[in-house]
């Protein structure tokens, strides 16, 4: 039995991603990386449903101890592959990370409020609710006043601190498997999705579930390209939109990433939107251009122009020498 080298190179680079956040996905990660039987087990799935997150995910989902050993999640793969296939072919990773807010805030709060929130990839919607929150973006700045938790993010860079949060006038989005926050086994699965040892994560996930039950944005169900035009007129009549997502293009093929790329790039030349995007280096290349990024971090860019690099679940926010102009700048007709 051979290694398969294109799953083994996804796992280690998982594997580098994950260190310092998560030693047990570290561990499990190596381990996929050098077990052929694995590979085989794998090769069965379509590629994008051969992602660490997930398989580690629907693992856990079928008792796979965690924090736990590498023996503990290969048992429950091979002890238990139909069970643990039907829900990694069920079942998507949409974390919905409300962490990821606090890298997002800086360049939501700039923009000319108020301002109508389109999420694509949205999940359950939990990161359409900044103004919901309060954060502290160590050493460089704070800002508080919303009557919720607060969110932190270690700051560097110029990085432009809000003086308000944003007038959010609608939120809505678009999921091909939205997830309704009332539905006790959804926010079941949102929970394993978070990584084995962090505990922060949980307690934040629980108060976001909570923020968002109070008032449930609008989701549709559907392909995020074919139902932007529609959520684009009903969020123009709230306010300036603002077409965000974080870690969700990646789980597109590279064609629709690219008509993605060009359907933004359009949408906001026309003035018809604002695009915020925060996302890993290599899934908008045009956007990321020559820009050197260290492991572990995505690009925040506003309209296409990179301002910021970040940390995948929101930890930190490391302000781009020079790009804090970039904020003033967009389209006329939403200045």
């Amino acid at each position: 039995m051979q290694l398969d080298g294109d799953i083994a190179d996804r796992y280690r680079d998982f594997a580098a991603y994950a260190a310092g956040d998560s030693a047990c996905f570290v561990d499990w990660a190596f381990g996929v990386a050098d077990d052929p039987e694995v590979h085989t087990w794998l090769a069965d799935l379509p590629r994008l449903k051969q992602q660490p997150n997930l398989v580690f995910a629907a693992a856990r989902w079928h008792g796979a101890p965690a924090p736990g050993p590498y023996d503990g999640l290969r048992s429950v793969l091979l002890d238990q592959e139909a069970a643990v296939k039907a829900t990694i072919r069920d079942r998507a990773t949409q974390t919905n990370e409300v962490g990821r807010l606090a890298t997002l805030t800086p360049v939501l709060a700039q923009l000319p409020g108020p301002i109508s929130l389109v999420e694509v990839g949205t999940s359950a919607g939990l990161c359409l609710f900044p103004d919901r929150y309060d954060y502290d973006w160590s050493p460089i700045g704070s800002l508080a006043g919303s009557g919720g938790p607060t969110l932190t993010a270690t700051a560097t860079g110029d990085l432009p601190v809000p003086r308000a949060h944003p007038e959010v006038g609608w939120r809505g989005g678009v999921d091909l498997n939205p997830l309704d926050v009332r539905d006790e086994d959804a926010m079941a699965w949102l929970t394993i999705l978070v990584w084995p040892e962090q505990d922060v994560r949980r307690a934040r996930l629980e108060q976001a579930v909570e923020i968002a039950r109070r008032e449930p944005p609008s989701i549709v169900r559907g392909d995020l390209v074919d139902e932007l035009p529609a959520l684009l007129a009903e969020a123009r009549r709230h306010g300036t939109p603002v077409v965000f997502h974080s870690a969700v293009i990646a789980y597109l093929e590279d064609d629709r990433r690219e008509h993605f790329h060009d359907l933004m790039t359009t949408l906001v030349a026309a003035g018809e939107c604002r695009w915020v995007s925060n996302e890993a280096p290599h899934v908008l290349e045009r956007v990321t251009g020559g820009l050197e990024v260290p492991v572990g971090r995505f690009v925040l860019a506003l309209d296409g122009r990179p301002v910021a690099l970040t940390h995948g679940h929101g930890q930190a926010i490391d302000w781009l020498r020079g790009h804090a102009s970039v904020l003033s700048v967009g389209p006329a007709r939403l200045t």
